[in-house]
Order: structure tokens, then sequence, then C-alpha cells
């Protein structure tokens, strides 16, 4: 009773959970096996494959599930702030046309915590400041709305749109959130390549797309990468979200200092 009552608290702004269904999960990923070419074979970035067919491929991503592990992070926080945090972010990534497997890109950029790093970057999806306000954010000496959840994702999803119009890949829209349009669009015409995972590129980008899908992995299948208890239970592959469930958010009737054309979906 008492584990029923935390998860329900914890997705107080989201749909009710069905508990059957999350142990049932539970049960069938014990027998999963993550070493086989079977299961590298399911794995995916906002609906587009990741080559594990390829062997250098498959032992980068093999290297990354590794790293997100229980037994290398030894802790549950990533599932704890997921917990509180997705339930906010992915109607607004649902209104906005946007895949899911984005809302683990602020868990990956931030760990989901407002701040700013050396370079200027900031709040929990790391808007620059001058990205922040093409996006629509304030960003003054009075106040930073980039530290604002529902706002800068609003922004992020603004953003992600305009990445994919240009790219044409949500995994090069991904690449080019952390690199940067321009220097992306180089690359690419250096190298006479649009295939993310064929690409070099400076290591953080060229590891970032790889550090999703396993924030994704683990978030999804606590079980199989050594997490137990409550973050086994948080957010194991919630499979009963609500057809509906952007209707949870509503841009004019947000608190929102954002013009009312922002809120388009474009």
């Amino acid at each position: 009773m008492l584990v029923v009552l935390l998860v329900a608290k914890l997705f107080i702004y989201s749909t009710p959970v069905n508990h059957l269904q999350v142990i049932k999960y539970n049960k069938q990923a014990r027998k999963t096996d993550i070493s086989t070419d079977k299961y590298f074979s399911t794995l995916s970035f906002a609906n587009e494959g990741v080559p594990t067919h390829d062997k250098w491929v498959k032992n980068r991503m093999k290297k990354m599930l590794n790293k997100h592990s229980y037994k290398h992070l030894q802790t549950s926080i990533l599932h704890r702030k997921a917990a509180v945090y997705f339930p906010i972010i992915e109607p607004i990534l649902k209104y906005y046309g946007i895949p899911d497997d984005f809302k683990y890109l602020p868990l990956v950029e931030s760990g989901l915590k407002s701040g700013t790093s050396p370079k200027g970057a900031s709040g929990y999806w790391q808007f620059m400041p001058q990205t922040a306000r093409d996006f629509g954010l304030r960003v003054d000496s009075a106040i930073d709305e980039r530290q604002k959840i529902k706002k800068s994702t609003i922004a992020a999803c603004r953003y992600l749109r305009s990445l994919h119009r240009e790219f044409g890949s949500w995994t090069l829209a991904a690449a080019a959130y952390n690199i940067g349009e321009g220097s992306l669009k180089r690359q690419m015409n250096r190298q006479n390549e649009d295939d993310y995972f064929k690409m070099r590129l400076n290591r953080e980008t060229a590891t970032y797309v790889y550090k999703l899908i396993s924030m994704k992995e683990i978030i999804e299948n606590p079980k199989l990468y050594g997490y137990k208890g409550n973050a086994a239970r948080l957010l194991a592959k919630n499979q009963v979200k609500s057809e509906n469930a952007y209707s949870h958010f509503n841009p004019v009737a947000e608190n929102t200092s954002l013009l009312a054309l922002q809120f388009k979906r474009n």
C-alpha cells in the first residue's frame, strides 16, 4: 500500500499508473539478456534506428550503457528527477510534435537541475543566452527564464522543431542541439556525410546520442541495469500514458510572458 501511495504521489500531474502493468513489465525485463544482438537491434532514438549491426557502433553503445548502469552511477537520483519532471515535459513535447524520447535530453544536459555552466549555458535544457532569446525566453539581469521548466521546455520544442526542419532527422537534430547547427553543417559538408553514426565529431557530440539512448534505457528498463527498489517502479516504461496526455498542457492558460505567436505549432 505504501508503494502504491508513493507512486501515485509522484505522478500527481500525470496519468495514473496501472501498477499491475508496471510489475508485469518488470518481470518480463528480468528475463531479457541485454548482451544479445536481438536486444541491441531494438534500440532506437525518436523512432530512428541505431545501426548496432556495425560492430563499432555496438561497442560504443555497450560502453555507454555500462557507464549508465547502477554499478557505475550508484544512485537512483535520475529516476527520481524524471518522476517529478517528466509529467511536466511530456505533454509539452507532444503538443509541439516532438518525439517523446527528447524528454531525456535535459537529463543528459543538466541532470534536470537548474544552474549555469562555465560556458554560459543555463537551465534544465542548457540554453545559451542568445539561443534562449531567439526562441522566446527572457534572459537579462533581472529575469532568466531558462530556469523555468515549462517556459524553457516550450523554447526547447520550438528550437528542436527548427533543427528537424533543417536536418530532416531527429538524430541529427539532437546532435545539432549539442554542437550547434552551424558547426554540424560544416562537419557534414566537410565529411560529405549525413549519417550521425558515421561522422567524426568532437568527443562530446560523438557520444551525445549514445548518452540519450542510454538514459532512455536505464529509465525505461531500470532492472536490466541493476536499479532496484523505487527506481524499478517509478518510470519502468510508462505504458499507460493517456492518448490525449497533451491536453494537460494548455499554452493559452499558462501563466507565462511569452507572446501568443510563440505557442503556435510551428
